[in-house]
C-alpha cells in the first residue's frame, strides 16, 4: 500500500526563503501571534481519558488565557475560561484534580455547577439583583475527535470544526483505537530558551535527522518523508528497520515490540507524525500515541507541553516498547532544543541573512505560508517599527 496520503509535487522555482529573521525576536509580533494564531485556533488540551469520572477536570494556562475542562455529572465533557465571574479568579488552582459535587471559587466562596452554571454566591444577600443565569462561567468552544480534546478560546476562528480539519487523517489514525487509549505518565510541560517558530521549524522538516538524530536515523532513516502542511495538516511517515540496532534503545525497541497484529500490515511497523496547525502534533506509533505542541511565554522563551496515550489492555512487550519508544523521543527532544537555540540566537547576529531551505524542507515553507496568511506583516523582509506593527498589519489584512 502507498504509505503516502496525499501526492504532493514540490513547486518548481519555489521561494527557499523562511520568514524574516526580525519576527523571531519582536515583541509586536508575538502579540499578533497570540490574537491571530493561538487565540483563534484549535489547541489541544488533553483527552478523555484524563477525566474519566464526573468532577475531573485540567486546566491549560496558555497566551494570557485560562482554560478549564471539566467533566459534568452528565458524563459530558465541557470547557470555561478559568476566571469566577464575581472577581476574575482562578475557580480551581491545580494543573488536575477532581471537585465531586461542584466548582468552589477560593477567593469568595463562589459556587459553580459542574456544568458551569452559578449555583450561588457567598453570603447572597449581598448580591440582591444577582441573575444565576446570566453569571455562569464563561464556556469555550470545545470539540472531541478521536478521544482528543480541541479547545478553541475564540469562536468561530479561520479553521472549519476539527473533524472537518483531520478528515485527511481519520481514515489512517482510525486503525489505532486512539480514543480508547489512556494515559501513561500525565500530562507534561517544561520551557525552552527560544522563540515558539524555531521549535516548530525544527519539527516540520526531516532534513536534519541524519545528522542530528543519531537514534532516529538508525530506527527508521531509511524510509522517512515528509508531507507539508496543506489546509492547516501535514504528515511525516517512516517504518522501523527490523534490522537497526546501533543504539541501545532502539535494538531494544526492535527486539521487544511485538508484531502490531492489530494493525494492517502498512502501519505495523510505521512512527507517524500529524502537524496541525499552528503548534500541534499527534505521534503514532503502534503501542501508543501522543501529542505535543509549543506556546509562546514571550519572544525568546516557550512553553512545551503533551502527554502520552496507551492501550488500556497493553502487553508487557507493549509496555516496554512504549517506554523505549518515549526513551528515543526523550533524546530527540533534547536534541531538537539545542538546534532551535542556535538557530534562534544566530538572528540576533547582522551577518544572519535568512533561510535558504531545501526541498526536505518544504513543510517548513508550507507553515510559514500559513503564518502570513494569519500576519501577513511577516511577508515584509524589513522589520516595521514595533509602534507601527499592529496597524500596518490591520492594513495589510484589509486587503487580503
Amino acid at each position: 500500500m502507498n504509505p503516502h496520503l496525499r501526492d504532493v509535487a514540490i513547486p518548481n522555482n519555489w521561494d527557499r526563503r523562511g520568514l524574516p529573521g526580525w519576527s523571531y525576536h519582536s515583541d509586536a509580533v508575538l502579540e499578533l501571534e497570540k490574537e491571530y494564531v493561538f487565540r483563534n485556533h484549535w489547541q489541544i488540551a488533553g483527552h478523555i481519558s484524563d477525566l474519566p469520572n464526573a468532577g475531573d477536570y485540567l486546566t491549560m494556562d496558555v497566551v494570557g488565557e485560562r482554560a478549564l475542562i471539566v467533566r459534568g455529572k452528565d458524563g459530558v465533557v465541557r470547557a470555561f475560561n478559568n476566571m469566577c465571574r464575581h472577581r476574575g479568579s482562578r475557580v480551581v488552582a491545580d494543573s488536575q484534580g477532581n471537585c465531586k459535587n461542584a466548582l468552589v471559587c477560593p477567593f469568595h466562596g463562589w459556587v459553580y455547577n459542574l456544568d458551569g452554571t452559578l449555583r450561588g454566591a457567598a453570603r447572597p444577600r449581598s448580591f440582591p439583583d444577582l441573575d444565576k443565569t446570566e453569571f455562569g462561567l464563561m464556556p469555550i468552544e470545545l470539540e472531541i475527535w478521536m478521544g482528543f480534546i480541541f479547545i478553541r478560546f475564540r469562536k468561530g476562528g479561520p479553521q472549519p470544526p476539527v473533524a472537518e480539519l483531520l478528515k485527511p487523517i481519520e481514515a489512517e489514525i482510525a486503525h489505532y483505537g486512539v480514543a480508547e487509549m489512556v494515559p501513561s505518565w500525565g500530562i507534561w510541560s517544561q520551557t525552552s530558551p527560544v522563540n515558539w517558530k524555531s521549535v516548530r521549524d525544527v519539527d516540520n522538516e526531516g532534513y536534519h535527522v541524519a545528522m542530528a538524530h543519531p537514534a532516529l536515523q538508525d530506527l527508521y532513516g531509511a524510509t522517512y518523508f515528509d508531507e507539508p502542511f496543506i489546509n492547516g495538516v501535514s504528515r511525516s511517515f517512516a517504518t522501523y528497520n527490523p534490522h537497526a540496532g546501533r543504539r541501545w534503545s532502539v535494538a531494544q525497541y526492535i527486539k521487544i515490540a511485538p508484531k502490531a497484529k492489530h494493525l494492517p500490515d502498512h502501519l505495523r511497523k510505521a512512527w507517524i507524525y500529524y502537524g496541525i496547525f499552528p503548534n500541534n502534533a499527534l505521534s503514532i506509533m503502534p503501542e501508543s500515541v501522543q501529542f505535543y505542541q509549543e506556546f509562546p511565554l514571550s519572544t525568546g522563551e516557550t512553553l512545551l507541553r503533551g502527554a502520552i496515550y496507551r492501550y488500556p489492555d497493553e502487553t508487557r512487550e507493549q509496555a516496554a516498547a512504549r517506554y523505549l519508544a518515549y526513551r528515543i523521543d526523550r533524546d530527540t527532544m533534547n536534541e531538537d532544543v539545542q538546534l532551535s537555540v542556535w538557530s534562534n540566537e544566530s538572528m540576533l547576529s547582522e551577518a544572519f541573512e535568512g533561510f535558504y531551505l531545501s526541498d526536505l524542507e518544504y513543510g517548513v515553507r508550507t507553515h510559514h505560508d500559513h503564518l502570513r496568511k494569519q500576519i501577513p506583516v511577516l511577508g515584509l523582509e524589513t522589520a516595521p517599527e514595533e509602534k507601527d506593527m499592529w496597524a500596518l498589519n490591520e492594513a495589510l489584512r484589509s486587503r487580503s
